[in-house]
Parts: C-alpha cells; sequence; structure tokens
C-alpha cells in the first residue's frame, strides 16, 4: 500500500493530487522551485523539499533532483502530474530504479507513445519529412515530439519560414520538456478536437471513459473543454473508442491516459497519445463520478479496475482562467492576486489563493471552474453565471472572454465547433464588456466617497468645477449635492442611488444596480470590471522615442535573430527577438522597415514589462519609395 506521494508538479497540478491523497489518508510531498517557496502547492503539503533555481531546466524538469527529493522525505511513491516529467520514460525508470512507487504507464509505454514521431510510426502513420515539404503541402504545422499544451508548435503557411520556426519550435520545446525533438505533419484548418480518456490497470482491462471535446484552443492550448464531445454519431464515438483501445493494448498500457484526433469531414485523424492524466480530466470525473487520481493510484498497488467503468450521467464543462490579455495577444500577466472567491456550488480546482503573486516563470493558468448538470445548456447557464460573478482582484485575465464564449451562438450550436474559433470570433469576444461606463462612474464615486473631508471636498454654495476622473476610454464627471450625495453629469443619465468608498450603487434607465468596489494602486475593480486609472499628466519618464520596441511583458530575452546588429535595415513584420514569458515564447518584430538604430536586448536577459529592447527608425517616404522595386 502506498503511504506517501511525491508529486513531480507544482501548482494546480500537485493541489489536485494532494486532495485526493488527503482523502485517501495518504501523505504528501511537494517539490518546489525558488519562485515557489511561498506557493499554495507547497503550503498544502505535508512535507516539501527544495530545488535551487527557477527555471524549468534546473528544477522541476531534474529528475535526479525530484527522485532525491523522493528519499530524502521518506516518499514511496511518484506522481508525476501532467506536464514537465509526466511523460519522460528515464525519469518513469529512474524513479522505480530508486525502489519507488511509479505512479504512472511502464516506461516502455512511454517512450513508445510519448513521442509523436515514434506514436505515429506505431500506428503506421509517417510524418512529413522537413526537407520534402513542398508548397503543395501548406499550410503544416511543426510540433514538439515529447511534450504538449500547445509549446513548440508552429503554423507554417510560407515555405520560406519553415526554417526558422523549426528552430524556434525547437528551443521551445527543449526549454519545456528537455527534449528539442520536432516533427512536421499536415495541418488540418477548423477541425474539431476530440480525444477520449483511457485507464487501464496490469490485469489486462481496459476503459474507455467517454469523449472530450477541446476544440476552443488559443496558441494550440485549449480553454473550454466538455465531456461528451456534443454532436457525434454514435458510429464515430465507436470508432474513436476502438482506436484508443487498440493503441493502449499495442504498448501494454498500464494508468491513465488519452488518445487525441482531429475530427474533420466525418473523419478522425490520430494526432497523438498522452501518457499522462490531462488538465481536463476534471470533467470526465464529472460525467462518470470516479476520480481518476484515485484510480491511478489503485492501479499502482496491483488492484483490478472492474471489467465496466460506470455508466455516464450528465454533462461537465471546464473552463481554464488564465492571467493574460486575451485583446493584446494573449499576453500573459504577472502580479499579485489580491483576492480570488468563486461562489460554492461548483468545482474549481487551482493553485493560487488570496494574497499569492503570480510570476513570470510558469504557465500563466490560475483555475479551472469545472460545472456538471444533466443538460448541456444547464451547464454553461451556470458556468457563465458563475464566472460572472467570482471575485478575481488583480492582473488582467481572461474571464471576460471566458464569458463571452460560453454565450456566442457558435459554441452554443454544438456543432460548430472548431479550432479556429477564436481566429474568427476573437475582436468580437474581446469588445469591453456592457456596464464598464458605469463600473466607471462608481469607481469614481468611491473615490470620492474615500476622500471627502480629507482634502477639502464637498458641497460648496459656489458651484464649482465638475470633479473628472479617467479609467481607460471612460472620462467621468460628477459635483457633490446639498445632501452629502453625487450628481453625475457625464455620461448622462446616471442618477446615484448611495456612495461608500467599498460599493455604489446607481440608477440607469430606471434599473438600479450596485457595483462593489475595491482600489489597488491604479487599478480599480468595480463590479466584475477591471479598470485602470489615466493619470491626468503624461510622465515624461514614460514616453518613448518613435519606433521603440517595448517588453509587452516581464520575461528572459532566449534569443535574437541571426546576425543582427545596430545600422542593419530591417522590414515591417520582420522577427527581431524572442522573450520567454511563463513558458511560452512570443516574437519581437520589426514595427516598420528602417534601421536598426539600438539593440539592448541579449539572450539571457531578464526584462520587466515596458523596458526598452531596441529603436527602428522608421524610412522616410522618399527612402521607402526608393527601396520599393515597383
Amino acid at each position: 500500500m502506498i503511504s506517501t506521494v511525491l508529486v513531480a508538479n507544482r501548482g494546480e497540478i500537485a493541489c489536485r493530487v494532494f486532495r485526493t491523497c488527503r482523502e485517501l489518508g495518504v501523505s504528501t510531498v511537494a517539490v518546489y522551485s525558488d519562485a515557489d517557496a511561498g506557493a499554495l502547492h507547497v503550503r498544502e503539503a505535508d512535507a516539501a523539499v527544495r530545488l535551487p533555481g527557477a527555471a524549468p531546466s534546473e528544477t522541476y524538469l531534474r529528475g535526479d533532483l525530484v527522485v532525491e527529493a523522493a528519499l530524502a522525505a521518506g516518499a514511496d511513491a511518484v506522481h508525476p502530474g501532467y506536464g514537465f516529467l509526466s511523460e519522460n520514460a528515464d525519469f518513469a525508470r529512474a524513479v522505480t530504479d530508486a525502489g519507488l512507487v511509479w505512479i504512472g504507464p511502464p516506461p516502455a509505454a512511454i517512450e513508445a507513445m510519448a513521442s509523436k514521431t515514434r506514436a505515429k510510426e506505431l500506428l503506421g502513420i509517417a510524418p512529413l519529412r522537413p526537407e520534402d515539404v513542398t508548397e503543395a503541402d501548406l499550410p503544416v504545422l511543426v510540433k514538439a515530439a515529447a511534450g504538449g499544451g500547445g509549446r513548440g508548435m508552429r503554423i507554417v503557411r510560407e515555405l520560406d519560414s519553415l526554417e526558422g520556426e523549426l528552430r524556434a519550435a525547437s528551443a521551445e520545446a527543449a526549454s519545456a520538456f528537455g527534449d528539442g525533438e520536432v516533427f512536421v505533419e499536415p495541418y488540418v484548418e477548423n477541425g474539431r478536437h476530440v480525444e477520449v480518456q483511457l485507464l487501464c490497470d496490469t490485469h489486462g482491462t481496459v476503459w474507455t471513459l467517454g469523449t472530450r471535446d477541446c476544440s476552443l484552443q488559443r496558441r494550440h492550448q485549449k480553454v473550454i473543454e466538455e465531456a461528451p464531445a456534443p454532436g457525434l454519431t454514435a458510429a464515430l464515438v465507436d470508432e474513436l473508442y476502438e482506436r484508443s483501445a487498440a493503441a493502449a493494448k499495442a504498448v501494454g498500457y498500464v494508468g491513465a491516459g488519452t488518445v487525441e484526433f482531429l475530427v474533420a469531414a466525418g473523419g478522425a485523424h490520430f494526432l497523438e497519445m498522452n501518457t499522462r492524466l490531462q488538465v481536463e480530466h476534471p470533467v470526465t470525473e464529472e460525467v462518470y463520478g470516479v476520480d481518476l487520481v484515485a484510480l491511478q493510484l489503485a492501479v499502482a498497488e496491483g488492484r483490478a479496475l472492474p471489467p465496466e467503468p460506470p455508466a455516464p450521467r450528465g454533462h461537465a464543462v471546464e473552463a481554464r482562467l488564465y492571467a493574460e490579455d486575451p485583446a493584446r495577444g494573449w499576453a500573459p500577466q504577472t502580479g499579485v492576486l489580491h483576492r480570488f472567491e468563486v461562489a460554492g456550488g461548483v468545482r474549481v480546482d487551482t493553485g493560487y489563493a488570496s494574497g499569492d503573486t503570480i510570476g513570470v516563470h510558469y504557465d500563466p493558468m490560475l483555475a479551472k471552474v469545472i460545472v456538471h448538470a444533466e443538460t448541456r445548456e444547464a451547464v454553461l447557464r451556470k458556468l457563465t453565471h458563475t464566472l460572472e460573478r467570482a471575485v478575481v482582484h488583480g492582473p488582467v485575465t481572461n474571464r471576460s472572454l471566458l464569458v463571452a464564449s460560453l454565450r456566442h451562438p457558435e459554441y452554443a450550436r454544438q456543432e460548430a465547433l472548431d479550432t479556429g474559433f477564436y481566429d474568427r470570433n476573437l475582436p468580437a469576444l474581446t469588445t469591453p464588456p456592457q456596464g464598464e461606463e458605469y463600473a466607471a462612474v462608481a469607481a469614481a464615486l468611491a473615490h470620492a466617497s474615500a476622500n471627502t473631508g480629507r482634502f477639502g471636498g464637498g458641497w460648496r454654495n459656489l458651484r464649482s468645477q465638475d470633479e473628472t476622473r479617467a479609467y481607460g476610454d471612460h472620462e467621468v464627471r460628477y459635483r457633490p449635492t446639498r445632501d452629502g450625495g453625487y450628481e453625475v453629469t457625464s455620461p448622462e443619465g446616471v442618477r446615484v442611488v448611495a456612495a461608500r468608498p467599498d460599493g455604489v450603487s446607481l440608477e440607469v434607465a430606471g434599473v438600479a444596480r450596485h457595483f462593489e468596489v475595491a482600489t489597488y494602486g491604479d487599478t480599480v475593480h468595480s463590479g466584475g470590471h477591471r479598470l485602470t486609472v489615466r493619470p491626468r499628466f503624461t510622465d515624461p519618464r514614460d514616453q518613448s522615442a518613435p519606433g521603440s520596441l517595448l517588453a509587452p511583458m516581464p520575461g528572459t530575452v532566449v534569443r535574437v535573430a541571426d546576425g543582427l546588429a545596430v545600422g542593419d535595415r530591417v522590414t515591417a513584420g520582420q522577427p527581431l527577438l524572442w522573450l520567454e514569458a511563463m513558458k511560452m515564447e512570443h516574437r519581437v518584430v520589426a514595427p516598420a522597415s528602417g534601421t536598426l538604430t539600438a539593440l539592448h536586448a541579449a539572450p539571457g536577459r531578464q526584462v520587466e514589462v515596458g523596458a526598452l529592447l531596441a529603436v527602428v527608425q522608421e524610412l522616410a517616404p522618399t527612402e521607402a519609395q526608393e527601396e520599393d522595386p515597383a
């Protein structure tokens, strides 16, 4: 019997496994990097072992250090979680060689399936060789052979960019998974991403625990997932089950795993088999009424599964809440998560709590919010309601995007699901939510209420100029009234019902609404809206020379374009350098054609948001005309 489990992972992943271990009476051990010293998964574990350093390559990807940590803490089993070393056969062998129980598939099965190239070969599917790709093959997808989560993936639509994207994908894969192998496969536009959950024991039993649809993705990372995958024919579902079970039996698979397919034109194309638990496994748990982590432990202890899995019931949807700005290229965000609360009655898997800091080193996912109900319609209604009312005070998140996605007609029409959803709909989904101008009014009046009397504010016999507060694109004008209240002069049509420093009630078109207001420096959260105070005067230090390339986020410079030097001519859109933040690479390109007059970026340099990376002096119109051969 397993008594103590070390989880070779961090954040939400580790917290999820710890929760089941506590319910089973199994002790837990965390490992943590220096950047994670105060993280929630460290606080929740019974014991924790430090891995010196911050970068994954120094810490969570060091299998030798993780095994040493397990032995030092007295663990008798290791759960790999999902991500990092979870699909590393050498790590699995090192765990068992140390006399520890490996809560995962046999190393041989990992080797056969964790490399997407070898998995395809095993199933008779040969990937394209990069040197054989022609214009007729485009578009193609460059993909990391190991790992997942969208890292090490690039869509190539122009043959000239293939070589550069191969290098970029390889570098990103090596950083994320310790394996830089990449391959090329045809890219299917706007297919559905459908997967099958497997669970296998050591006695030959193979469970197929339904389907999941994971089509709503950005940067090849999933955003919203659901089970069962809606709108599939019974014949197609049977085919997916048969192919998934056959793949598992072909390699003697044991434990939890997932087989992924791209469904297009009524057919299913094999993508890969993930030899681990998936991030989106909770929707399967909710539909089947099982705990997959508990079953993983049971299988690792040698216990047999029942001949058949439980019968499914109802529907479940999971929304991933990220600290990112979808309107700015999904840029990850950092900072203090001042307050984080989700109403009870739904499942929330998270690695953060109020007061925690979101750093630059790891994935920006804050939490997964999961809802189960008898019908898909009931799930969408409850999940939307829950997300709207969640309290998320801190960096910018994708919460508004999630709400808009769940309400979008295409998503409601389940047959319209495909991986191109955000490519088609992102501009509409990232428009400011309705009512933001009234949230700005509430923020201004809360500020006024908090400062009344402190700076001589209040009503005067002689009417003075309106007070003005600006938040982003919204400017609010108001004045104190004789009775101690406030009159709003812009925007029009707003009546103030009550105003306090922590909350304001407004009446608009005869309808009264209350806005809870909380202020953190120059950021205000008002009734579910996140607003940034617009300064009255521009700080000269914030002004940048024309053509300045500023870091869009804090991160590390991982590469500079080959041979790039001050004085070089560059063209608009030309990649100049790459930043890595939160395990994703972000390309910084020339804003216009011109001359590179400054280059402050160098590989390995840590930069803060807004740091000057380079300057491109744009060509004068006459110069541009001279260089244009047309």
